[in-house]
This record gives structure tokens, C-alpha cells and sequence, in this order.
């Protein structure tokens, strides 16, 4: 056990990959005079960060730019300063950009910064988005220079005759944390929502991405901008600068509190935490430890959220325990420090979270509160890989199908009858389809028809009366948003003000009506299933804990659980531990056998006291183990056990003799198989993970769903890369690391 062990503090210089070859030229003097003034004078600038001038390099020659740059590198501002220059230099009138953020609470954040730039030079700005009042979510004579706006408001916008024709006029698309739409549904959204906007203005917008990290710019790149026009890439590395870790590794639960609780007192701190569980918990244990305390999730309502990020206006200490949705841009200031309590399941979390530290002057630095080794092993291969940039890959869907069913009813809601042929080929037109076939529609509108949801007249299509009845609720509202909004109840109090959302699961399984949401402790008066909703009054109880069910598999990127095996390799870590935390390491490593790596699957067949099994060391993150242990389990048939972690899988149940060389011939078959082969022998996830998913046929619900939710293009691209190799048996108490 290792306490109080803060380790040392130096400054880490980040390897700093070469710049683009193209030169680069001050561009500050070129730019319109109001500008240069409102650069000069209201934020004493006299010239441009090497971000901002490749920026407007490439905007400025016509081309779609992703933007990479870490967080507080001036993206924003990058993007912004070419498309102002083109506004007022050419005497644009009408929206010319639409700004798209995958948060309302970021437009929000962003609108002052883009007021301070855009108001001195006489250019508007509008915010426009479901918390923004509807009566002003419009505009009369004279429609905003920049509309900032989500995908779903700009889905409600372009429904709108007389308000969507104004956006004929837009020339540039910007594009905050692009990062976070391309895995999603969203943002299969949003690029349809991108290629009706070159539809509506009849010309190719440009569209200027902005991202803080990937692992795989060129190809965001190219999906961003669909080879419409020239594209160009900006990513300017952050410079040397000076970041401080400690570390404290703490096995007691009420330890780690104290632990936290002393970091944070009297300063600005984010503490964040892997779960909105684990928020709500730890804000109730340090609640009336420290002042000033805060929460942040999902979970909680727009209110309760702006008051946590308004706390860090005022002076003095404030202290937000948050889980990811701290980790966008949203600037919340001078931060003192960054606690992470449990490591990140990713390198590119830990960039996000890190960048909230370390501005104006200061040196970023990270407090790390950790239960075991294996976490502080997993927090030191995350700083590795972030050391060297190496950051997880994006990968887009490839057969959205339920966001295509979404687009095929909102046709047919602005036309009321369509051709069926135009209306497949409408769809078919969208690049972020490419991926489904003509047949694939075929196929649903023959379902929907079966299903009452479509009628026809000859070849023309219109609503069913399935179709009026679930989803012409509320004016089709429904279909502007892929976002699945099922298996939460709104907690609400008396009065009507929202608190949150619970999980549907929990509200049905809790039997004390005591419940933590807020940081606060509630009593469920009333629980009203038809309208998923729960009555809520302040309690007097203790903590009580309150649970979210999880949309997606938990684990480490295969990224860090690779770096890991490099870690082995070497014997310690590069980094500047203090003795303590190397001692913890360094007996975590030697339960790994001598010879496994980060690439590779090492079987070794052990003979522990009252049972054979057999382990296969895959340092590859528990997505990729997930689905080789459901192939395993098919590949030597249900009598045998397959369990796996982040790490490792354990075979029990595979014979009394030679169960090994039967787990080394299954792995050999399971690296042989096709795609298709795998993806037939993995099952099918819950449809209620998806929104739209009941009204698709079930072969095209599987294809759509299973290659989504276990990343079997990933899978096959790794397994076909692993050397798979026998280990020499070891001595029968030897333990095996990182359970």
C-alpha cells in the first residue's frame, strides 16, 4: 500500500513533430482594417499564432481545413479571423457562417468570444438552440452574420420555409470539436446536414473542422470534406511547455476522498471521475468538506451545469467534479490543477482533460488518485503515449442505417408524397451512405410498408398510419435528433423546476426512494411511468447511491493496454518516478511473463491448486477481448469458460490434457475467419440502444448494429496483425498479473 506519495515534479518535453514544409508569412498587416483594429486593441495582439496564419492560408485559398491544435491553442480564433476578413472585406450580408457545436452549453461559452471579435466590426452573432427562448430563435430584416447552432436545431432550422431560405447565403461551416461527432450517430447527422446545406445554397460551402486530438487526421479530413474541393490540413503541435504529475495510490475508498479533498481546498480544481455514478458519490462524500463544490454530468439539468461552470468566474477556490462533459471546449478559466481520480479509458480523454490546466503562463498539472497499481500502470502508459502523440484513431460508422431511416421519414415529412425512386436516390446521394445499397432500401421500404408505416399509390410514397401514430407525435419532433432519449426519467421537483435524468433501471429497481443527483440527496414522492417522470424533494438522508446503465463497453483504449506490453518490455516506465510508485510497477510487471509484448497473443497453460486453465495474455483493451472471447467460447464449445479483462482472457473447461495447444488452434481459425464469419457469430445487441431500430427489418438492424457496437473492422484490421505464441508452462503458484 502506498501513501501520500506524490512522486516527483519535472517538466515532461513532449516530442514535437515537424511542421508543414509550406512557409509561412505574416498575415496580420493583409487583414480589413476593423479587424486588425479589434485584434490590436482589444486583445493586444500585433500578430498571428503559426495556427492562425496556416488557417488562413488554407481557408482563404478555397479549401475545406481541419484545424488541429491542442485545447486553448487558438482554434477558434483560427477559424474565425478568415472567414470575418472574407465578411467585411466583400460587404457579405446574410448568415455566411454557421457555427456547429456538439454542445449547447459550448455555444454558449463561444458566443461571447465570437461577440468580442465580431460586435466593434459591426458583424452580428446569434445563438440558436432548444434553450435559447423561441422567441428569439428568429430574426426579422436582417438574419445574423455567424448562426451558432447544434445539428439538431439546424435539422428544426432547415424545416422552416421562411427562415432556411436565408441560409442560402452561407459560405462557411465551422465545426467545433469535430472529434466528438465523428464515431456517432451524430455525426452521420451532421454530414447530411452538410450536404443539404451545399444543396440548399446550390454551391460547395466550405467547412472548416476543429479538433484538439486523433489519431488519424488525414482520413477526418477526408471524411469531413468528401473530396467536394482542394483540403488541407492544419495541425500546429502544442510547444515544449512545462507539465507536473503526482501521484497517490491509496487502496481505502474513504482515503482517496481525504486524499482529493486535501488537493482541491482553497484551489481551482476539476476532479474527474470515469462515471456519473462515481460524480455523484464522490460529490456526496465531500459535500461540506469543501466550499464552493460543484457537479457535472450528463445527467443533470442546463442549470445545474451553467452554475458549476460560473463558479469558476468568481475569485477564490471552486472545486467541479465532472465526468467527460468537461472535457470540450467550454472555458471555465484559470484552473489551479486537474485531478483525475482512476485513469481515463483513453489517451485522448487525458489530452482533453489535461489541456483544462496549463493556460495563460502556467504549467498544466495533473493530481492522480489511484486505487491499485494496475491503475497507476495505466495512468503511466497514458502519459507514454501522450509524451509521444500517439492518440487513438477515429472510426466513422459504416452502415448508419438507423440515421438514414431517420433522413428517409423526414423527406417524406417535407414533401408528404415522394417518388420512390427519387426519394432512394436522394438518400443514395449522400457520401456518408456509401456504405448502404439501393437493395438495403429496397428492402426497408418494402418493411415499413408491411409494417403500416408507408403507404403507397403506384410508385409515389406517403405516411402510414403507423407512421402518424408513433412518430407524428409532438409535430414528428422526433425526427430531428438520432440521440436516443428512451430509458430516462426526468426528476423534477414540486414545482416543476428540473433537477436531472435518471436511469430508467434504477428508478424501477430502487425500493428506499432515496436518491443522489446533483450532489444533493432527494426523496422520490412520486414516480409517473407514462410520462417517465419522478417527483423529487430535498431529503435530510445520508449518501445514497444512484446508478446510470452505461451505453457502451468500459475498458482501456487498445492503445494504452499496447503501451503497457512496451512498459514490460523495457522493464519500468520512461517516466521520472518517485521509488514508491516504481516498487508498485515494478511488482506489477513481474506477474507478467517474460516475453509478452503489446503485439501478439501469448497463450500459457497453467495448472493452479483444484483446476487447469489456461490464460492468453492480449494486451489489446477489453474491446478487442470482448469480442475474442465470445469467438473462443464458439471456437471450443459451451462447455468452456472464456472471461477476459483489459488484458488477459481465462480459459477453464478446456480438457485435462493439451488444453493449450486447443486455445493456440482456435485463436489460429479465429485470425483465419472473415469478417463475415465473425460478425454471424457474435449476437445482437439490444435495439433499445438505437432510436429508430424497431422500425428496421432485422437482418439490416444487424448489419447496421453489430459491426457498430463490437468495432468488428477494427477487430479483423488487429487479429490479422498477432503473432500468436505458447509460453513455457511456469511453477504452479505463479500469479498472474493484471486480473
Amino acid at each position: 500500500m502506498l501513501k501520500n506519495s506524490t512522486g516527483r515534479k519535472r517538466p515532461y518535453r513532449w516530442k514535437h513533430n515537424p511542421h508543414p514544409d509550406t512557409p509561412v508569412t505574416s498575415v496580420f498587416s493583409s487583414l480589413h482594417e476593423s479587424l486588425q483594429q479589434v485584434l490590436a486593441q482589444r486583445l493586444d495582439w500585433s500578430d498571428l499564432r503559426e495556427v492562425q496564419e496556416q488557417a488562413y492560408a488554407a481557408v482563404t485559398g478555397g479549401n475545406d481545413a481541419l484545424l488541429i491544435a491542442p485545447t486553448a491553442g487558438g482554434k477558434s480564433e483560427a477559424a474565425l479571423i478568415p472567414v470575418m476578413d472574407d465578411i467585411l472585406k466583400n460587404g457579405r450580408a446574410g448568415v455566411t457562417c454557421l457555427y456547429l457545436s456538439p454542445l449547447k452549453a459550448l455555444i454558449n461559452d463561444q458566443e461571447e468570444r465570437f461577440r468580442v471579435f465580431c460586435v466593434p466590426t459591426s458583424l452580428s452573432v446569434m445563438k440558436w438552440h432548444g434553450d435559447v427562448p423561441k422567441g428569439d430563435r428568429s430574426w426579422k430584416d436582417e438574419p445574423p452574420h455567424f448562426l451558432m447552432i447544434t445539428p439538431e436545431s439546424l435539422e428544426v432550422l432547415l424545416q422552416e420555409r421562411t427562415l432556411s431560405a436565408d441560409l442560402r447565403q452561407v459560405r462557411y461551416i465551422i465545426i467545433d470539436e469535430l472529434h466528438a461527432f465523428v464515431e456517432s450517430e451524430r455525426g452521420v447527422h451532421l454530414k447530411v446536414l452538410l450536404d443539404r446545406m451545399d444543396q440548399l445554397a446550390k454551391r460547395k460551402i466550405q467547412r472548416i473542422g476543429l479538433s484538439a486530438t486523433t489519431g488519424n487526421p488525414e482520413e477526418i479530413l477526408h471524411w469531413l470534406s468528401d473530396d467536394r474541393r482542394g483540403a488541407v490540413l492544419v495541425a500546429v503541435p502544442a510547444p515544449p511547455q512545462e507539465k507536473q504529475f503526482s501521484f497517490l495510490v491509496e487502496p481505502a475508498e474513504g482515503k482517496r476522498v481525504d486524499a482529493v479533498a486535501g488537493i482541491v481546498k482553497g484551489r481551482k480544481a476539476l476532479v474527474f471521475v470515469n462515471s456519473r455514478s462515481s460524480a455523484e458519490n464522490l460529490a456526496s462524500a465531500l459535500r461540506g468538506r469543501i466550499s464552493n463544490l460543484h457537479i457535472h454530468h450528463s445527467s443533470l439539468s442546463s442549470e445545474t451545469r451553467k452554475s458549476a461552470e460560473d463558479a469558476f468566474l468568481a475569485q477564490g477556490g471552486a472545486c467541479i467534479i465532472c465526468t467527460s462533459t468537461l472535457e470540450l471546449g467550454i472555458d471555465i478559466g484559470d484552473l489551479d490543477v486537474v485531478v483525475q481520480v482512476g485513469p481515463p479509458d483513453s489517451v485522448s480523454s487525458f489530452l482533453q482533460r489535461m489541456g483544462r490546466s496549463g493556460r495563460r503562463g502556467k504549467a498544466a498539472y495533473v493530481a492522480w488518485v489511484l486505487a491499485d497499481a494496475c491503475e497507476l500502470l495505466c495512468s503511466c502508459a497514458i502519459i507514454e503515449c501522450a509524451m509521444d502523440r500517439d492518440v487513438e484513431k477515429l472510426r466513422p460508422l459504416e452502415k448508419p442505417f438507423n440515421v438514414l431511416l431517420q433522413q428517409f421519414f423526414l423527406l417524406l415529412h417535407r414533401q408528404h408524397r415522394a417518388g420512390r425512386r427519387k426519394m432512394v436516390s436522394d438518400l443514395l446521394s449522400h457520401p456518408v451512405f456509401a456504405g448502404i445499397t439501393r437493395e438495403d432500401i429496397d428492402h426497408i421500404i418494402r418493411h415499413l410498408i408491411a409494417e403500416g408505416y408507408i403507404a403507397t399509390d403506384g410508385e409515389m410514397l406517403m405516411f402510414g398510419t403507423e407512421a402518424e401514430r408513433v412518430l407524428g407525435k409532438s409535430n414528428w419532433k422526433d425526427l430531428y435528433s438520432v440521440i436516443n432519449g428512451g430509458g430516462e426519467y426526468r426528476a423534477v421537483t414540486p414545482d416543476g423546476d428540473v433537477v436531472g435524468k435518471l436511469d430508467a433501471r434504477f428508478v424501477n429497481s430502487h425500493t428506499n426512494g432515496e436518491i443522489s443527483l446533483g450532489g444533493q440527496t432527494w426523496s422520490m414522492v412520486k414516480c409517473d411511468d407514462g410520462h417517465n417522470l419522478v417527483v423529487v424533494v430535498p431529503s435530510g438522508a445520508g449518501v445514497s447511491r444512484t446508478f446510470w446503465t452505461s451505453s457502451g463497453e468500459s475498458g482501456f483504449s487498445a492503445l494504452i493496454c499496447e503501451r503497457i506490453g512496451q512498459i514490460r518490455a523495457q522493464g519500468e516506465s520512461v517516466l521520472p518516478l518517485g521509488e514508491p510508485e516504481q516498487e508498485l510497477i515494478g511488482g506489477l510487471l513481474a506477474t507478467i511473463p517474460e516475453g509478452v509484448s503489446g503485439y501478439g497473443l501469448y497463450v500459457l497453460e497453467k495448472i493452479p491448486p483444484g483446476r487447469r486453465e489456461v490464460v492468453v495474455y492480449s494486451l489489446h483493451g477489453s474491446r478487442f477481448n470482448r469480442v475474442l472471447a465470445m469467438l473462443l467460447q464458439k471456437r471450443l464449445g459451451r462447455k468452456v469458460q472464456v472471461r477476459f479483462t483489459d488484458f488477459l482472457l481465462r480459459v477453464t473447461g478446456a480438457g485435462k490434457t493439451g488444453a493449450g495447444a486447443k486455445v493456440m488452434s482456435a485463436l489460429e481459425s479465429i485470425r483465419e475467419m472473415t469478417r463475415d464469419e465473425i460478425e454471424t457469430l457474435l449476437p445482437v445487441p439490444r435495439r433499445d440502444g438505437w432510436k429508430f431500430a424497431s422500425l428496421l427489418p432485422d437482418r439490416l438492424f444487424a448489419a447496421c448494429a453489430i459491426p457498430g457496437y463490437y468495432h468488428t473492422g477494427e477487430f479483423v484490421e488487429m487479429i490479422s496483425l498477432q503473432e500468436i505464441a505458447l509460453l513455457p508452462v511456469p511453477p504452479p503458484d505463479t500469479p498472474t498479473g493484471t486480473e
